[in-house]
């Protein structure tokens, strides 16, 4: 009788044990059931998976107004992931100014007032994690096998070998030719994704990189983090196999803080493609940018920064804003201002970060589409950027100094070289003299000096004649790019200019004419292009040149970009 009765007090310490440890058997819920649907102060319930897709209502951080869903201010904290699990709810009586914030990739709303409220925390039978810290292996996802915040490390190793099967004769080492690209990929690692769906997109960007076939030869890769505070993780020269750039991406920690996107290319585009980081000359530049939910700051001048710089922007939006979520997004046409052209090519929608495998192929058949990535070429690095200067006595050598001053100053704005812009001149008066050609300067720095260098001839003024002789023998060898003429003159022409002005337009060469002193506004206007006041200058003073340089850099980079259109 004795031993019974020692059993039944063992079994009764253990039952309060239980009870006092909060080890309840857990009550399972939906993903919307609120705070308000249950009765008991204290409860264990259990959550479902993929919770944080639908459209769950939370209001407050930490403490919930009872109108919130459960499982969403379960996640929110951080008790437990998208996969679900088991959590104690605590009610609480009501109070004022819940408060709104972004944590694990969900959202809460703000609130004045609620009749009641509750918290969540971790029940027993769920193993404590360390929240904010990335797991070492990698694919998060439902369903058996690794839990959640882990990743399948053989899913790259697999894919390798099946395209070296499928093609055992080809040199994967090497990199894909027909995918020579310089590539930058921005991962967005704000609060805003949260650590789990940061997991999901490393894998996901990982299986791009063995599709896009990196290699010495093919596509290079550099990796920038979008946070707070954007952070290179590394460079376009630091990996060139594919195993490299994924054990680097994999080694990425989450860091969290607000979606500053615009931040992070801004980045990109100052410091990412440099030679000294690895950028290859001629080749195309393309900008991955992904962006869970919305960026929190500006995209659109650093987005036309990067056009200008030549850099294609490709935008990959996953899980778009919910309609009550629209009002906390700073410019809903954040997608149409970021990307390189509004023309869909270079934008990708994805629903969410789960079922992305039949994303990666389209994703990067647009990135190594070369012929396509229009922003590679700008008007920095791909005009014949030609100077027809007047060397009539009535200059004066000092003041040809300045005008050879001022044409090397609107030089200076381009990339001069064999894969870049090109620059030539022709001095004339009566007679006209070839300068430079546009392939005898290949590097910006010669083409400079050739052009300060220039000997000064002194004659008479046949600024017609100057100008069908620079069509015929400085644009017409040269027929790829876009053509621009710089004109400058002091004085009237001895014959017509009107005629020879025309034929130049027809040739396709746009023509800016700069006139300074004596030179007649009639003849200046004959000579521009349309529309004649934004390519018609003049200036009383040799002095006064410079006031142009910026002007006339704009209205060409402008003219060659509604050539493209």
């Amino acid at each position: 009788m004795s031993v019974i009765l020692d059993v039944l007090r063992v079994l009764g310490i253990l039952f309060l044990t239980c009870r006092a440890f909060g080890a309840e058997v857990p009550t399972p819920i939906t993903c919307t059931t609120r705070g308000a649907d249950l009765t008991d102060v204290r409860v264990v319930v259990s959550c479902p998976s993929n919770c944080v897709i639908q459209q769950l209502s939370l209001f407050g951080s930490g403490v919930y107004a009872s109108v919130s869903s459960v499982c969403g201010a379960a996640i929110h904290r951080g008790v437990i992931t998208e996969s679900g699990g088991t959590l104690k709810v605590h009610r609480l009586p009501g109070r004022e100014n819940y408060i709104s914030s972004i944590a694990h990739g969900v959202r809460s709303q703000t609130l004045s007032k609620w009749t009641a409220s509750f918290t969540v925390s971790r029940s027993l039978s769920q193993p404590m994690e360390v929240s904010g810290q990335p797991s070492t292996t990698a694919l998060p996802g439902p369903g058996p096998g690794p839990g959640p915040g882990k990743i399948k490390t053989k899913t790259t190793g697999l894919m390798l070998k099946k395209i070296l099967k499928k093609n055992p004769k080809k040199n994967f080492h090497n990199g894909s030719k027909d995918c020579q690209v310089d590539i930058a990929l921005l991962l967005d690692s704000s609060y805003n994704i949260g650590q789990r769906r940061f997991n999901l997109q490393k894998n996901f960007v990982s299986k791009l990189a063995m599709m896009l076939r990196i290699g010495p030869e093919g596509p290079h890769v550099g990796v920038v983090q979008i946070s707070e505070n954007p952070k290179t993780e590394f460079y376009l020269k630091n990996f060139t196999q594919p195993k490299n750039v994924i054990s680097a991406i994999k080694e990425m920690a989450f860091k969290g803080g607000n979606t500053n996107t615009g931040k992070a290319l801004g980045l990109t585009v100052d410091s990412f493609f440099s030679a000294e980081h690895g950028v290859r000359r001629g080749f195309p530049r393309a900008a991955v940018v992904f962006v869970d939910g919305w960026p929190s700051d500006d995209l659109e001048e650093v987005a036309t920064r990067a056009r200008e710089s030549g850099i294609n922007v490709f935008l990959v939006s996953v899980a778009k804003p919910a309609l009550e979520e629209l009002g906390m997004v700073q410019d809903r046409n954040f997608v149409q201002k970021a990307v390189c052209r509004d023309n869909g090519f270079f934008s990708l929608s994805m629903p969410s970060w789960f079922g992305t495998n039949k994303y990666i192929k389209p994703l990067a058949q647009k990135i190594c589409s070369a012929d396509q990535m229009v922003c590679s070429r700008t008007c920095y690095n791909s005009v014949n950027l030609g100077f027809l200067i007047d060397g009539s006595s009535s200059i004066g050598d000092g003041n040809f100094r300045l005008v050879l001053e001022f044409l090397a100053s609107i030089a200076s704005a381009f990339e001069i070289s064999d894969v870049g812009a090109r620059m030539g001149t022709v001095q004339f008066t009566y007679d006209q003299r070839l300068e430079m050609d546009f392939n005898d300067h290949m590097e910006k720095e010669a083409a400079l000096e050739a052009l300060r260098g220039i000997r000064y001839m002194s004659g008479g003024t046949a600024t017609g004649d100057a100008i069908t002789y620079t069509v015929s023998n400085l644009f017409r060898p040269r027929t790829s790019g876009k053509n621009f003429l710089v004109v400058i003159t002091d004085g009237q022409s001895y014959d017509d200019v009107r005629g020879p002005a025309m034929a130049a337009h027809a040739e396709g060469i746009t023509v800016f004419s700069v006139g300074v002193a004596w030179a007649p506004l009639d003849d200046l206007r004959a000579m521009a292009s349309e529309p004649k006041q934004g390519h018609t200058f003049f200036t009383r003073e040799f002095s006064g040149l410079g006031q142009f340089q910026e002007t006339i850099v704009r209205g060409i980079c402008r003219d060659f970009t509604e050539a493209q259109y």
